[in-house]
């Protein structure tokens, strides 16, 4: 079982300094990967809910901004030499795909093929209107960006058009290191995230999951896996317990249902902390976790 790491990198806490110590020591305490959320823009009053809370809210308050994720794996990238480095998620229906695809191929090539592009459809409506992007039929949108970022990735020369975006001939360098292109890990739990994983998924990042529920939504995906002529074992299963406690016993539940990875949210909000709790964490659950 391989255990990664989702520290929330927000301000004022996520320092140059701080994501300088956390990166390191994350990767030397044997952690197989580290993530970053995206919400480029947050709201003091909203009607969108939030699908992992009970009352619906996200649990930060606008002022708790978010460091975009391309820009800080990437400053994670520099300071570390194996560690997997995740977008958990990333927006990508509320985004230019051309501008995301150029974000992701470099910060592969710089990691020298480390990136792991975590893709969701998003929940905040108000976000997408900040952006000037429609909210509605996101998720068909989603499937068209990722054809424009393969061409892109993988093409010579990149075409693509649909009745969602337009790309004429053009070319994009540095490609990804990793061949043909960085893994895409669909997050969501819904039977349309599943179906998304089953159709183009190289891996399923389930969310606020308990071991039960997860092999529940497993048993769902397989299904859809084998109608396409896929195996589960062609995906690779990571669940974020987000907000539930985590021990070594509900690590081998996980592990029992079918998940390859179990990712962690840390909560650092001081530099100080950093050290002494992944010490804790790498003792109790990621050594151990290495024989299950």
């Amino acid at each position: 079982m391989k255990i990664g790491i989702f520290p929330p990198f927000s301000s004022p806490w996520a320092t140059g300094e701080y994501i300088q110590t956390l990166g390191p020591a994350a990767e030397q305490r044997g952690f197989h990967s580290l993530w970053a959320a995206e919400h480029v823009v947050l709201f003091d009053h909203y009607q969108s809910k939030y699908p992992y809370s009970p009352d619906g809210k996200f649990p930060a308050s606008g002022e708790s901004g978010l460091m975009d994720p391309f820009v800080t794996l990437s400053y994670v990238a520099a300071v570390t030499r194996s560690i997997r480095l995740g977008t958990g998620i990333c927006l990508l229906p509320q985004r230019s795909p051309v501008y995301t695809a150029k974000d992701a191929a470099t910060l592969d090539y710089l990691s020298n093929g480390r990136f792991d592009m975590g893709i969701g459809v998003g929940w905040l409506a108000e976000e997408f209107r900040a952006l000037q992007m429609p909210f509605e039929r996101r998720a068909e949108r989603c499937r068209s960006y990722i054809e424009v970022m393969k061409t892109l990735w993988c093409d010579a020369v990149s075409e693509y058009k649909d009745e969602f975006y337009e790309l004429p001939a053009c070319r994009m360098y540095p490609k990804p290191v990793q061949d043909p292109y960085p893994p895409i890990h669909f997050g969501g739990e819904s039977d349309a995230a599943l179906r998304r994983v089953a159709d183009l998924g190289h891996g399923w990042y389930g969310f606020g999951l308990e071991p039960d529920e997860t092999e529940e939504r497993l048993e769902k995906l397989e299904r859809l896996l084998v109608e396409r002529g896929r195996a589960l074992s062609d995906v690779e299963i990571s669940i974020c317990p987000y907000m539930k406690t985590v021990d070594l016993d509900k690590v081998k539940r996980y592990a029992a249902a079918g998940v390859d990875q179990v990712i962690l949210l840390v909560m650092l909000p001081t530099t100080e902390l950093i050290e002494p709790t992944l010490d804790k964490l790498a003792e109790t659950i990621v050594e151990p976790a290495r024989s299950l």
